[in-house]
């Protein structure tokens, strides 16, 4: 009998193709959710002009395309995760050391427990900026040592659903009544944060983004509840009023 933790990471997982633009890979991978059984597909501003191409690929499979939701940003569609697993094939990201694809898996699968959860994969023409992967909590990167270094859409996809699938086999975590903080809410936090440190000079005004993601990364990892995170994105609220920010 199935367990209970990979029904939990089914209903919760938000799978997000961001800037999608090949047809043949959308069905792929909505045949993937499919075989899968993760139903929730999210295509943030897609490039996909042929559908009819993406449902000959997605056998058996039309219903996850139809019922596929489109957003135009990529924070639109991760806004409701409590965690973000980003995914890429470079070697060198900024600022991060990437987490194994059964790591990921493992993190989304405890994260569940906490809220919705969002697995993103970038598209095909240059995958998922480092400005987007500082939208998620971790970054996932399939090792492929071989001379092609780097897996297609697709067949990231079909690594880490078939890992996420078998998320059953291990403990199952308790579901927490205390929702953890979505990413709007933390990109909220973000910007509060960055207007309260750029008006008070604690900020490199030609690159503060390194140092943001490193802040944000800590508070990540204490797992903020949504009360906690709406506490700090308060008390930031009145640190920037403090410092003379203009703007909420």
């Amino acid at each position: 009998m199935e367990g209970a933790t990979s029904m939990l990471l089914r209903r919760q997982l938000r799978v997000v193709l961001h800037q999608i633009q090949s047809s043949e890979n959308l069905g792929a991978v909505a045949r993937l959710l499919a075989n899968f059984e993760f139903p929730m597909l999210r295509l943030s501003d897609p490039r996909v002009e042929d559908l009819g191409a993406a449902h000959r690929t997605a056998v058996h499979a039309g219903q996850v395309l139809a019922a596929a939701e489109r957003t135009a940003r990529l924070e639109d569609a991760i806004a409701d995760a409590v965690y973000v697993l980003g995914t890429s094939g470079r070697d060198a990201l900024r600022g991060r050391t990437p987490v194994t694809p059964e790591e990921g898996v493992e993190r989304l699968r405890a994260a569940a427990a906490r809220g919705p959860v969002a697995l993103v994969f970038g598209g095909e023409r240059r995958g998922l900026s480092d400005e987007e992967l500082a939208l998620c909590q971790d970054v996932a990167c399939i090792p492929a040592p071989g001379p092609q270094p780097s897996l297609n859409v697709a067949q990231a996809a079909a690594v880490l659903l078939y890992l996420a699938s078998r998320t059953d086999d291990g403990p199952q975590p308790a579901v927490t009544a205390d929702p953890g903080a979505p990413q709007a809410l933390r990109e909220v936090l973000r910007r509060r944060m960055e207007r309260a440190l750029r008006a008070a000079d604690g900020l490199n005004p030609q690159s503060p983004l390194p140092v943001l993601d490193e802040m944000l990364r800590a508070l990540d990892r204490a797992q903020l509840s949504r009360r906690e995170a709406e506490l700090w994105a308060a008390a930031w609220k009145q640190v920037a009023r403090a410092a003379g920010a203009p703007g909420d």
